[in-house]
């Protein structure tokens, strides 16, 4: 624990709703939800006005609509969440060498090793500092969390929502603690919660009277230990400025399960080469590809083959990926497929020659036995026969809430697609609220465009944050647990 709340935790407040509220000036104040629309789909984030209807995140997306039939329902623009978040990330690379990200929208500083703070009125500054520069360069809000140590640090930021800064004094942490659920120390889910429960804790405060041996013999040696340690408020975990990802994966969920096995190929192989992308946007390379399907009745089988050197070449991943599925029976159906790539490492041009080589071996072998292969399936997979209504295609082509562009009435956004016609909202996110159009969805002067910045002319943060102050300031620190509002 440090004597000084030095360790600082941001968090964007409802980061994907939040950036899509700030896109589109029409949904400003109105509930929205983001996340898989099919059938299956899950909720990614909702804005704090979907929250107050009962929508949360990982909530089926079936059960959102009944609980919020008249909030907008989008499609995840993961291009702009990226682009936001490098943002944020380089601001807070600018208070200290030592950032820790944990997603694109949270993330751990060390304010002592950056020189930014060394006492309760300078990290105040500084918090609030940051949550001025985010706004400014991003348009959205972020809380903020200081304190001695990650843990408190944390819970202070998820107090502090939404928009606010909680900074808790050291030497005040148990005070705090004392009344907060046992569910608001990490690792502490529904199960052990409610084995706690039962066995008469409810606050933080029980745990820390029941003492170490009682919570080792009720949870186990190891997780009893560290239990009884956050219940007293230490937590000595420093903030890790590099944290290797040990796999690049992505994977889908199918509102309907696949039963023929040309489609399920055609997308294992589009799997493999998202899964390629994001690797290569991680500047990274892999040794090994993972094959994850889970079949109709729920069983979840995976394969994986170890190459001979890594490699972040797009070939080599979906030939892998391709053989392993052929060991995989899929004729009961697929609702869910997966690839990705363990075994991270900086890749060697040697190896990728060798493993180039060896696809075009393979595929060559493919083509004598099979015949030719269909191309460009990462854009627009090959269809099951019959599965896919008109309806769908105009979905996968006009995803909710992904942006456009008309030749006469320029930049908008698609607010649904279904019988043959699109309907775009044209605006931008500092324009007035726009009017709506409908079009064909093969209308010729309409196409997808890249989304636009959420501020038009982001001012210059490239001195920031040298104004701040970094000395000490007898007499100005803030109260322990005191929340300023921005």
């Amino acid at each position: 624990m440090r004597p000084a709340p030095t360790i600082l935790h941001l968090d964007m407040d409802a980061f994907y709703a939040s950036a899509e509220q700030a896109a589109k000036p029409s949904l400003r104040g109105k509930a929205v939800v983001v996340g898989g629309l099919g059938p299956r789909g899950v909720v990614a984030t909702a804005s704090y006005e979907a929250r107050r209807l009962g929508v949360h995140s990982a909530m089926p997306t079936a059960q959102a609509r009944r609980l919020a039939p008249n909030a907008a329902y989008l499609v995840p623009r993961f291009s702009l969440y990226r682009t936001v978040s490098d943002q944020v990330m380089e601001l807070l690379g600018r208070l200290s060498p030592l950032v820790e990200p944990l997603s694109l929208d949270e993330a751990f500083v060390d304010l002592e090793a950056g020189g930014t703070a060394d006492d309760s009125a300078s990290a105040r500054a500084t918090g609030e500092g940051l949550r001025a520069a985010i706004r400014a360069v991003t348009g959205l809000s972020g809380s903020v969390g200081l304190a001695g140590s990650k843990m408190l640090a944390k819970i202070a930021s998820e107090e502090a929502k939404p928009d606010g800064l909680l900074l808790i004094e050291p030497g005040t942490e148990r005070e705090l603690l004392a009344p907060m659920s046992v569910r608001i120390l990490p690792g502490v889910g529904p199960a052990t919660g409610d084995h706690l429960r039962r066995a008469g804790m409810t606050t933080v405060h029980d745990l820390a009277e029941a003492g170490e041996a009682e919570l080792v013999r009720l949870v186990g040696k190891a997780h009893g230990h560290g239990l009884h340690r956050m219940a007293l408020g230490l937590d000595d975990r420093p903030v890790v400025a590099e944290r290797d990802a040990k796999s690049v994966s992505v994977e889908d969920t199918f509102d309907v399960d696949l039963h023929d096995r040309v489609r399920v190929r055609a997308e294992v192989e589009r799997l493999a080469v998202r899964c390629v992308e994001r690797l290569r946007a991680a500047d990274r390379s892999g040794r090994t590809v993972v094959l994850k399907v889970r079949r109709y009745d729920f069983s979840t089988l995976t394969r994986s083959e170890t190459l001979r050197g890594p490699t972040d070449d797009p070939t080599v991943v979906r030939e892998a990926a391709a053989r392993l599925l052929e060991s995989v029976d899929t004729t009961g159906g697929v609702r869910l497929l997966g690839v990705g790539v363990t075994g991270l490492a900086d890749y060697t041009q040697e190896d990728l020659f060798a493993q180039a080589a060896d696809a075009r071996e393979l595929a060559q072998r493919a083509l004598e036995h099979h015949g030719p292969t269909v191309e460009g399936r990462e854009e627009e997979p090959v269809p099951e026969p019959g599965a896919d209504s008109a309806e769908q295609l105009a979905a996968r082509r006009w995803p909710a809430g992904h942006d456009v562009h008309h030749e006469e009435h320029g930049h908008g956004w698609v607010q649904g697609s279904g019988i043959g016609r699109v309907t775009v909202r044209f605006e931008e996110p500092w324009s007035a609220p726009g009017r709506v159009l409908t079009f064909r969805i093969d209308d010729p002067l309409l196409r997808p465009a890249d989304p636009l910045p959420l501020v038009r002319e982001s001012p210059d943060y490239s001195s920031w944050p040298a104004s701040l102050p970094k000395s000490r300031s007898s007499g100005a620190a803030a109260s322990g647990g005191g929340e300023s509002s921005p």
